[in-house]
């Protein structure tokens, strides 16, 4: 049963305005952002190439990203890849209109998302940052442009919880804590043998430690990335240390 039937069928709500019937009512997806903005996060990490958020991390869009995610409210798989897409869209360029070439770039446009670890898909009972993915790839094709989601990265090692931390702990909590097999960048190559628009994509960004990290990753093994999007932007201000193993706290 597909998912919007299937939230219907189990009596649900719209995540935002609470109204029932559909799990996001029509009003309140006229509502949602329709273009994104670059989000830089302050401090930004060195290095880090360009973010691009369809809104802040706030009101609907936060009520929508937890709602799929921790509430299991696929249908939302649906806006928030289109989101997500708005995002991707401004570095890959606009849609071609009809009678006219692509904009900025002709090349394959490749969806690369931050990797949920193993121990997190199972304690969720989904990836919900690959359902989105997923769904902003079919909305991008929707509009002409190809587009695909390529599971580049992998997780190598399970990070602290990132709750509570500021940018610096962030970067130094996450730093090596993902990779791309060299045999998977081989392959970032577009059906005309060019090389791929690569963008690093996840639903929220914060301090910018995480898409960076995955970034790092993906640049050493050779694959370029041309932008990093997401779905919303937040930045948090209270911080707590990193416990190091020996149990000193790093500020």
């Amino acid at each position: 049963m597909p998912d919007p039937l299937l939230d219907l069928f189990l009596g649900s709500t719209c995540a935002v305005c609470c109204l029932p019937g559909r799990v996001l009512c029509h009003g309140c997806r006229l509502a949602l952002p329709r273009k994104a903005a670059p989000c830089w996060p302050s401090p930004t990490p060195r290095g880090l190439a360009l973010p691009v958020a369809a809104g802040a991390y706030d009101g609907p869009l936060k009520l929508l990203v937890n709602a799929h995610k921790e509430q299991h409210r696929f249908a939302l798989a649906g806006p928030l890849g289109e989101l997500l897409a708005a995002s991707v869209l401004h570095h890959a360029g606009p849609p071609p209109s009809q009678g006219s070439p692509r904009g900025p770039t002709l090349r394959e446009v490749l969806l690369v998302p931050v990797p949920s670890r193993a121990t997190v898909v199972r304690r969720r009972g989904h990836d919900p940052l690959l359902r989105i993915t997923r769904r902003a790839a079919a909305s991008l094709r929707g509009l002409g442009i190809e587009a695909a989601v390529a599971g580049l990265l992998r997780s190598v090692r399970a990070a602290e919880d990132q709750s509570g931390l500021g940018a610096a702990d962030r970067a130094r909590n996450l730093a090596g804590s993902m990779a791309c097999p060299r045999g998977r960048a081989r392959g970032v190559l577009d059906r005309h043998g060019q090389p791929a628009l690569v963008v690093v994509v996840d639903d929220v960004i914060t301090t910018g430690a995480t898409v960076r990290e995955a970034q790092r990753a993906l640049e050493e093994s050779g694959v370029e990335v041309s932008g990093i999007a997401v779905v919303a932007a937040t930045r948090r201000t209270a911080a707590r240390p990193v416990r190091t193993p020996g149990g000193s706290a790093s500020v």
